[in-house]
């Protein structure tokens, strides 16, 4: 069972830092807390602890540059930021590690890099060799070629999809709270902060809430979904405040420091990690009561029997979420057949595809293999 001394112990940290502590609440970098930072990962390295950064901070330390006040709207005005802020957010890390003797290596994503199969091989093998030698790699989203349709969202939730390609022990989010709350502390002062919460209790769906701060775009409610997608991957998350001057000694001697969300599934292969933060749904069959059943209690492929109708214009081998009639997502996985197809062959046996389609690909729509319950 995963607790305090478990995650002291352990070998593999991603390590992800808001905008708002990064840019001192948006008025550029904050060089004297990153010095801090760096020292007592530093000593962590020394330990033995392997640390894998992913860093907020690039776009509001270009604003701070460019002398915007407010977060523009317009992607390609996030893209400009992005790419001004970003030289400074990657010499500040530089020039700290630097002084402990410790390599930076700069890693810019995006979510088809961790869509694409070969891409998130590639991803997960060049960080492997990276922390193999001895380098702390300085991840972020690639904001500068980013659109809205593959955009992660935040870096909480690229955080969490980095734990689970490298299989990291821990996901540390540092915040400007100290943790998770049972109810919003800025609006309730008798609100009490939560220790230790099982990452998949659905009340802790309410308590969290959903506004974001003026610089970052992720509140306390994706801090939430990426501890449950970390959780997938038998990670354990804790959300701890970045204001702590030894957040970092705290959590390595066990105190009883943020919240930590401990994942209560086994992890998934490999493959399955990937599927589960496979993100970019391209469209939806919708099965029936026993369709749902047989996936989600038998662990069985999806067969188009079960499927009563199919919503989106997907391609065979793409992704697709499995919902039941309520609307409500059961599965997701890489469909065997177009989405034309699909509807030509929903609610017909195995048996009968060829003779509506003229062939058979696969007998299941979607291969148990290529398929995870969410």
């Amino acid at each position: 069972m995963i607790n305090r001394q478990t995650i002291a112990n352990s070998r593999r940290w991603v390590v992800k830092i808001g905008s708002a502590l990064l840019t001192d609440d948006g008025r550029g970098l904050n060089h004297t807390a990153i010095a801090h930072w760096v020292a007592e990962l530093a000593l962590l390295r020394q330990q033995g602890v392997e640390i894998i950064m992913v860093s907020s901070g690039a776009v509001a330390e270009g604003m701070s540059r460019l002398g915007w006040k407010r977060r523009p709207a317009a992607i390609y005005e996030l893209q400009a930021a992005a790419a001004v802020g970003q030289m400074g957010l990657v010499q500040a890390y530089e020039s700290a590690f630097a002084q402990y003797g410790l390599k930076t290596a700069q890693i810019l994503l995006t979510h088809d890099d961790l869509s694409n199969r070969a891409r998130y091989l590639n991803a997960r093998s060049t960080l492997n060799t990276l922390v193999q030698l001895g380098v702390v790699p300085i991840i972020n989203e690639n904001d500068t070629v980013v659109t809205d349709e593959i955009r992660f969202g935040d870096n909480d939730t690229l955080g969490a999809l980095v734990a689970n390609l490298i299989e990291a022990d821990l996901l540390l989010i540092l915040t400007d709270q100290q943790g998770m709350f049972d109810a919003d502390p800025r609006k309730n002062e008798g609100a009490q902060l939560l220790n230790e919460v099982m990452a998949n209790d659905p009340q802790l769906t309410l308590m969290a809430g959903s506004s974001g701060g003026a610089l970052g775009r992720g509140g306390m409610a994706t801090k939430l979904q990426a501890a449950r997608l970390a959780a997938r991957s038998g990670s354990a998350t804790l959300i701890a405040s970045g204001r702590n001057d030894r957040i970092f000694t705290a959590i390595r001697a066990a105190e009883l420091v943020g919240t930590l969300f401990i994942p209560d599934k086994d992890p998934l292969l490999s493959r399955k990690q990937w599927l589960a933060g496979h993100l970019r749904l391209r469209g939806k069959v919708i099965l029936d009561d026993g369709a749902v059943k047989v996936l989600s209690q038998a662990g069985r492929s999806l067969l188009a029997v079960g499927v009563t109708a199919v919503e989106g214009n997907f391609q065979r081998g793409e992704m697709v979420a499995c919902v039941d009639r309520q609307g409500c997502e059961v599965a997701r996985g890489l469909v065997n057949y177009s989405a034309e197809e699909a509807r030509k062959i929903a609610g017909q046996p195995s048996s009968g595809i060829e003779a509506i389609l003229g062939y058979v690909d696969e007998p299941e729509l979607i291969h148990r293999d290529n398929l995870v319950l969410v």
